[in-house]
């Protein structure tokens, strides 16, 4: 046995006896409202019904409280463990060491290390023994303490008022993110939680949902948060495509469209969707799709009104493995959709979106104060999302048509009052927390009939929307 593997055993056997002795004894910890706060922050990342792993699991808490459909809880503390399977039944506890892992053949939607990257021996060894049991969609989630309160939790201790630990490692964001990213995962999303860890009545409620999130005060927050996801795992070969094209008042376009729309992967499939035009845009698709029977296309009307609507008729048509939107003014051209495609089907995104605001744009191609306006929102959503997002209104957004599915499942969480679709589409997307990427396009200017936005009305229902999400995304 070598001097490296002695250190670990020794540093096993410290752990194991520190925490039997630290769960036989009573707590006059004020913790539970800290753990109550992280429970809470945990229900809103964690949809119900998933599959979940937590390592650490301790009393299994946290785990049952997350109504998941298959729950594992690991730790290596017997006694824990014969506690927490006296409180549910709803999780499979398991006696074992997280750097020592070996589970059954299986993968699950999260995986949960809640308080346990600061007090292990290695935590890349951890990560990358993780591997086996994740699939492309699996999440893991990860909050430690920060650095910051490492003084004021050893006071906290010292008094009795806080669960005393071992010495921490006491790892930065970057720290955590270096790790992840030498051990094959990529970081999604971080940030802080939780500014007033004790029960403080109407304060420390208010200070956890508003001021924790509002820089400069999230400074002070006690625990770092990470969100992950595996990299390099495989994907779908050869994957096929469904274009949507909301198409209205857009007669002079289609001609061109059916021609420009290029045939990707396993198969490229272009469905119209016409609804309530004035001229006469049905006809004129049905007679290309008659002149182009090589293609396979498919063509239907709307069932109600904007364009946020016509997309979802068409997506539920939609047979593809990938979902693409492509605006029929062809102010976006339909050749950059192969670049949107090779981004999604090498795995680098899980949500592709369009950014017009990279390259000079055509004379005309977009109004001085919908620019402004774009800028704005694209701010708001960059803070709101937790990923940058350069331009939320560019009509070209492409994304796997299983996540559609699980965004349409979850849409009564925010509303369904989006006439765009656009933000419906975010919104679901960081719901899911699906890795967005945006791909860079020439904006044209429209050279046929006129745009469909109107500027104020529709500025003053995005504005809404904003407030309404930042209460539903931001301030949980």
């Amino acid at each position: 046995m070598n001097t490296h593997h002695q250190e670990f055993i020794q540093y096993q056997q410290t752990r194991q006896g520190f925490w039997k002795k630290v769960h036989a004894s009573i707590s006059r910890s004020w913790g539970s409202y800290y753990q109550g706060r992280l429970t809470d922050i945990y229900q809103h990342l964690i949809p119900v019904g998933s599959r979940v792993l937590e390592l650490g699991c301790a009393n299994g808490r946290l785990l049952a409280s997350l109504d998941p459909s298959y729950a594992v809880g690991v730790d290596f503390s017997s006694l824990v463990l014969n506690f927490a399977k006296t409180k549910t039944t709803q999780v499979h506890f398991i006696e074992m060491d997280a750097h020592e892992i070996h589970l059954d053949d299986q993968t699950f939607d999260f995986i949960i290390l809640s308080d346990l990257v600061n007090d292990l021996w290695d935590v890349q060894t951890v990560l990358e023994q993780l591997r086996p049991y994740c699939n492309p969609e699996t999440r893991i989630i990860f909050n430690f303490f920060s650095h910051l309160w490492s003084l004021p939790l050893r006071f906290a201790r010292w008094l009795g008022l806080a669960t005393p630990n071992l010495p921490q490692n006491w790892l930065t964001r970057h720290d955590m993110k270096n790790l992840l990213e030498i051990s094959g995962y990529e970081a999604l999303r971080e940030w802080r939680e939780i500014i007033a860890p004790l029960p403080i009545p109407l304060l420390s409620n208010f200070c956890n949902r508003y001021l924790a999130r509002i820089w400069p005060f999230e400074l002070l927050d006690i625990t770092n948060f990470v969100m992950a996801r595996p990299i390099g795992l495989a994907i779908k070969k050869n994957p096929t495509v469904s274009v949507i094209v909301a198409a209205r008042n857009e007669s002079g376009h289609i001609e061109e469209l059916m021609e420009r729309i290029p045939e990707m992967g396993g198969g490229t499939e272009i469905i119209f969707v016409e609804g309530n035009s004035t001229d006469d845009t049905y006809d004129k698709i049905a007679l290309e799709i008659s002149k182009n029977p090589n293609r396979n296309c498919k063509l239907l009307k709307q069932d109600g009104k904007g364009k946020g609507n016509a997309v979802r008729n068409g997506f539920d048509l939609a047979s593809g493995d990938i979902l693409m939107i492509l605006d029929a003014d062809i102010t976006v051209p339909p050749e950059d959709l192969t670049r949107f495609f090779n981004v999604i089907a090498n795995g680098s995104a899980e949500f592709v979106n369009g950014v017009r605001l990279v390259y000079p744009m055509q004379e005309d191609a977009m109004r001085f104060l919908n620019l402004i306006g774009n800028k704005f929102f694209s701010w708001a959503f960059s803070w709101l999302l937790g990923q940058p997002i350069r331009d939320t209104l560019c009509g070209t957004k492409v994304l796997w048509n299983n996540d559609y599915k699980r965004i349409a499942h979850n849409r009564t969480y925010f509303g369904d009052f989006d006439p765009f679709g656009d933000f419906d589409l975010l919104f679901g997307a960081a719901r899911l927390n699906l890795k967005i990427m945006e791909v860079p396009i020439r904006y044209r200017a429209r050279r046929y009939g006129e745009t469909n936005i109107s500027r104020w009305s529709h500025g003053w229902l995005l504005l809404k929307m904003v407030v309404f999400a930042a209460r539903r995304i931001k301030f949980t």
